[in-house]
């Protein structure tokens, strides 16, 4: 009989040791969503709504907490690896459905990298070191591919120690931003100061596509679900705690940048943190934060290469992408072939496209896999398990996809086309795949 956590179902067919529990995967998740998005893109929300950056922010936490309620029922029903491509084969088991889902998160990460390593080489590198931005970026992907060509071990260290020195920068910029407030050199009246050139709501909803960029992170736990101790209760806690610890940072640290600073110079900035510090008053080295910021970035983008790459590998392994996606390096183990494809592509968007085009094309490719989460979990609310799991009602779902939909609308066309290409991409890439299953099975006969 299979216990609430659903451990038997795992334990029976030789599924991964659960060793994780709610306080480590609390911890992965904030990790994980506490990420580069925030050093960045202050300065792209302060261009569409002015000092007004708590509310798509806001926004963009409403559409997140929808969505995880998405998540903490499907992962918990079924709390295996493979996150929305799984749920999505699942409720339909379309083969190439479930790769176009799978395709589209592995397109996120490469989208989301190109869009670090622009943010990499702008104004915080500039505190450090004044290079050229086009091949500090290059050289910038090179060195997370050599990291991630050695081992996912390696990889998930360094996410660790990163993970902790982008954390206290964020602390260290709210209490700066506190130290001026209560100095009575802020202006807490920017709070309410819309953009001048912008309607409020249409820079509202414009903005809410950047924040949702921020609070990413619930579908890459998806893929941890079989290794967590009694996932039915740590999952819903954990995710549901993290996206609020998340929301209360970055509203801090929204709030306390619009005090500190215009939102025309934060719009103006590539590292508007960096100039948060500097014009805070207080002693802290330009490089020391700059050096701060670049780690942040740097974990960021090494984690969604890592989850491209693994991705890749994934959907050849299922005979969904050509078999050369599958190889791997004798002694590392590393899927080489994938790595390789990711870090080139990464590097030819990086080289494209500016941080907030790259950042809302992630927003889109993203928004289309949750829309398939959401539905997902409707089809399969008749699919009944024998363990408890966490069940969010209809009504959740519902908005989610509406939310989903109403940001969808709020995407340029440069971004659209962008998200077509990887589709159309994607989709050639599973023609070939299935061509040569096809040969191999002439061969056989």
């Amino acid at each position: 009989m299979a216990t609430d956590s659903g451990t038997t179902e795992a334990s029976t067919q030789g599924g991964l040791k659960r060793a994780i529990g709610a306080p480590l995967l609390f911890a992965f998740i904030v990790g994980d969503t506490l990420g580069a998005g925030i050093y960045t893109l202050v300065g792209t929300m302060a261009d569409d709504v002015g000092g007004v950056i708590w509310l798509p922010l806001l926004i963009a936490l409403v559409l997140a907490l929808l969505t995880a309620g998405t998540y903490a029922e499907l992962i918990t029903k079924y709390p295996h690896a493979g996150g929305a491509a799984r749920y999505i084969d699942r409720a339909f088991g379309i083969p190439y459905v479930s790769f176009l889902v799978g395709f589209l998160m592995m397109a996120s990460g490469i989208t989301t990298a190109a869009a670090l390593a622009n943010a990499f080489a702008g104004d915080y590198l500039a505190a450090l070191i004044d290079v050229p931005a086009a091949p500090a970026a290059v050289v910038f992907i090179i060195l997370l591919t050599l990291i991630n060509l050695r081992g996912v071990r390696e990889s998930l260290t360094a996410n660790l120690v990163a993970s902790i020195i982008e954390v206290s920068g964020l602390v260290l910029v709210i209490v700066l931003a506190a130290i001026v407030l209560g100095s009575g050199n802020g202006q807490p009246a920017r709070l309410l100061e819309f953009a001048p050139d912008v309607p409020p709501l249409e820079g509202a909803f414009a903005a809410s596509v950047i924040a949702f960029f921020s609070f990413l992170g619930f579908e890459a736990a998806a893929n941890m679900a079989e290794e967590v101790r009694n996932p039915s209760k740590a999952y819903p806690r954990a995710l549901f705690g993290a996206i609020g610890t998340a929301a209360v940072v970055y509203l801090l640290i929204a709030i306390g940048a619009v005090i500190v600073l215009p939102p025309t110079e934060l719009a103006q900035s590539t590292g508007p943190l960096l100039d948060v510090v500097n014009a805070s008053g207080v002693a802290i080295p330009p490089w020391l934060f700059g050096l701060i910021a670049l780690v942040a970035i740097a974990n960021g983008a090494l984690l969604f290469m890592v989850m491209a790459s693994r991705v890749g590998y994934g959907l050849a392994e299922a005979d969904l992408l050509p078999r050369a996606f599958a190889r791997v390096l004798p002694n590392r183990r590393t899927p080489w072939v994938s790595i390789v494809v990711v870090a080139g592509l990464t590097i030819v968007l990086t080289l494209v496209g500016d941080l907030a085009t790259l950042a809302e094309t992630t927003v889109l490719l993203l928004l289309l896999v949750f829309l398939s989460a959401n539905i997902s979990v409707l089809v399969l609310k008749k699919d009944k398990v024998e363990h408890a799991h966490f069940s969010a009602p209809r009504i959740v779902p519902m908005l989610a996809m509406i939310a989903s939909i109403a940001l969808l609308t709020q995407q340029s066309g440069v971004v659209w086309l962008a998200s077509i290409v990887y589709i159309v991409v994607g989709s050639g890439l599973f023609l070939a795949a299935r061509a040569g299953r096809k040969r191999e099975g002439r061969v056989s006969q």
